[in-house]
């Protein structure tokens, strides 16, 4: 379930990816999303972003090997990777991470738990696919950059399912 959406309709529903660098998974479910938001004309509408849990790649642009993976499927990555921040809490509407460890992360920035709401595993949206985590295809090979693009496309497809009537009504 969707934290409720209380914004006025002057600004966009804002999604946030937050993975543990912000070089593989986030920047990922990042840029299918937009790409699913174009595609439905929702552009204006929601907006998103990505976040690492970590300061490990701090400014640095996806990983070569994710983007080769998503331009495969007509995504494009973009962006520089940053770590999350507890502003973040206030300044979107729904948080997604990619596994329980980031998951955690987040929820241990939130020390009065009053955005527990907000934060969300990704595959709790996914339609097809049972996983339970976004694996971090960081270490392996070709294979799991592949697997984790099809993966967050299913998860993002089901999230937008969600948040669309929200935005439209």
């Amino acid at each position: 379930m969707l934290p409720p959406f209380e914004a006025a309709m002057t600004r966009p529903y804002r999604l946030l990816f937050v993975c543990l660098g912000n070089i593989c998974r986030s920047p990922s479910a990042e840029g299918i999303m937009n790409h699913l938001i174009q595609q439905r004309s929702l552009s204006g509408q929601i907006t998103c972003d990505s976040a690492g849990t970590s300061s490990y790649h701090i400014g640095s642009s996806p990983d070569r090997r994710m983007s080769a993976a998503a331009v495969q499927q007509g995504i494009t990555l973009s962006g520089a990777a940053r770590q999350f921040e507890p502003a973040d809490f206030e300044a979107f509407d729904l948080i997604l991470a990619m596994d329980g460890d980031n998951y955690r992360n987040i929820l241990a920035l939130d020390r009065s738990g009053a955005y527990a709401h907000k934060v969300k595993l990704i595959c709790q949206f996914c339609r097809h696919f049972k996983d339970r985590e976004v694996p971090d295809p960081y270490y392996g090979g070709e294979s799991g950059f592949k697997y984790v693009i099809d993966l967050l496309r299913d998860a993002c497809e089901g999230l937008l399912e969600q948040v669309e009537p929200q935005v439209r009504a």
